[in-house]
């Protein structure tokens, strides 16, 4: 997906916001950041996936502050609050008539916890409607095919959606599907790490790797050689949030998706309004 312009305004809100809270009161490294992504604008290639694009600027806020994790507070109460909840929402799901799917719909949900629009969405507040608008013959499909190839790679996204992504993640090894789940190589916004994978047990749950990259999606030419030698290999991918829908869309065939609508830009391009709760594949 290329960026788009209504793209940059998201990015340097983003930006600020995130500047403001690691580095509160000071104006002129505020200042800095700004005019520095401003001048990355009237050089940027807009070819470039937003995710791209994004690490591209984000790597330059590094000069100004140093490799500081500026999301860190956020990642940290949205990985507390879901463990608050886990145990509730897990009985929920078990108690369903299809975990499956309601363990879906609860990993779409989790992904509302996003630094630049947590305070627009209110994923708890959705809770009570798991399987809403879901495509339930591509999921059924989606599911025959793990369970057939007993292998799944699940490209994860935020923190705090990690710790509800544990659900479905445990019914499906339960069954005895292999998941591998991916993480962020670096800090990035509010996605999830190594560290986030760790605290909310996901790491217990099943395989946990790292795709090395340094971007808001899965920028395959950021990634590793060893992960993207494991994307090749792995008969069913799993892509969690719009920053890998972002990513991916248009680049790699075969791949489901399953995110929140949280931006116009992406609507317009799937055709389903925001809000919507989206499993989708690439035809």
């Amino acid at each position: 997906m290329r960026t788009q312009l209504d793209c940059l305004p998201c990015f340097l809100n983003m930006a600020l916001t995130g500047i403001r809270k690691a580095c509160p009161g000071q104006e002129d490294v505020h200042e800095a950041v700004i005019r520095e992504w401003a001048k990355g604008f009237a050089e940027a290639d807009l070819s470039e996936s937003p995710p791209s694009l994004a690490g591209r600027l984000f790597r330059m806020t590094s000069k100004h502050i140093g490799d500081v994790d500026i999301y860190k507070v956020q990642k940290d109460e949205a990985n507390k609050r879901v463990m608050e909840l886990l145990p509730s929402i897990t009985e929920t799901v078990y108690g369903s008539a299809d975990p499956l799917l309601a363990a879906m719909g609860v990993s779409i949900i989790g992904n509302y916890m996003d630094c630049a629009l947590m305070e627009q969405f209110d994923w708890e507040a959705e809770l009570g409607h798991l399987e809403q608008g879901l495509d339930r013959s591509l999921f059924a499909s989606f599911v025959e095919k793990v369970r057939v190839d007993k292998s799944l790679l699940i490209l994860g996204d935020n923190a705090g959606e990690i710790g509800l992504d544990t659900i479905f993640t445990g019914l499906l090894q339960a069954e005895g599907v292999k998941v591998t789940y991916a993480v962020r190589g670096k800090n990035i916004l509010n996605d999830a790490t190594l560290e986030d994978a760790k605290f909310v047990g996901m790491t217990d749950v099943c395989e946990v790797v790292t795709s090395g990259v340094d971007t808001p999606g899965t920028v395959l030419e950021r990634c590793s050689p060893e992960f993207n030698e494991r994307l090749k290999r792995s008969p069913v991918v799993l892509s969690k949030g719009q920053g890998n829908f972002e990513s991916l869309w248009g680049v790699m065939p075969d791949v489901y998706y399953a995110f929140k609508v949280k931006c116009p830009v992406v609507a317009g391009i799937t055709g389903h309004p925001m809000k919507t709760s989206l499993f989708c594949r690439e035809s």
